[in-house]
């Protein structure tokens, strides 16, 4: 999974490793375990995890071990618009170590399926 988070530019647990209050490693188990639960949050209409689908924009993790979400929907006019992001927020609190939550959504850039992993892809036969 961590080397999902490198080719993906997600989620950012610090500037560096000297900067962050959190050990390294807790960075790294709690960053795998929030990539697990936002897998566990599917699209509705679509059979593939919003983390696979690319809605997950960014994560950063403070030193008060709160966690920022910048995500997007596939279309402004979704229809789960106003519950996804409570589940995303529902997923990220029940990662152990994470102590608050804020998920933000934004529609710039626009979510294209250029966004999908290949996972994505190969699960709606686009590849």
């Amino acid at each position: 999974m961590a080397d999902d988070l490198a080719s993906r530019d997600t989620m950012n647990a610090a500037e560096s490793p000297a900067e962050s209050a959190i050990p390294q490693e807790e960075l790294d188990r709690m960053t795998d375990e929030l990539i697990a639960a936002f897998k566990t949050v599917f699209d509705p209409e679509i059979p593939v995890d919003i983390y696979e689908l690319g809605l997950i924009y960014k994560v950063d993790i403070d030193d008060d071990r709160k966690v920022d979400i910048e995500m997007t929907l596939t279309a402004p006019g979704c229809p789960v618009a106003g519950d996804m992001p409570g589940w995303v927020e529902n997923a990220a609190k029940s990662v152990e170590g994470v102590n608050d939550v804020e998920v933000r959504l934004t529609f710039d850039p626009p979510w294209t399926p250029a966004r999908m992993s290949d996972e994505a892809r190969l699960a709606l036969n686009m590849l």
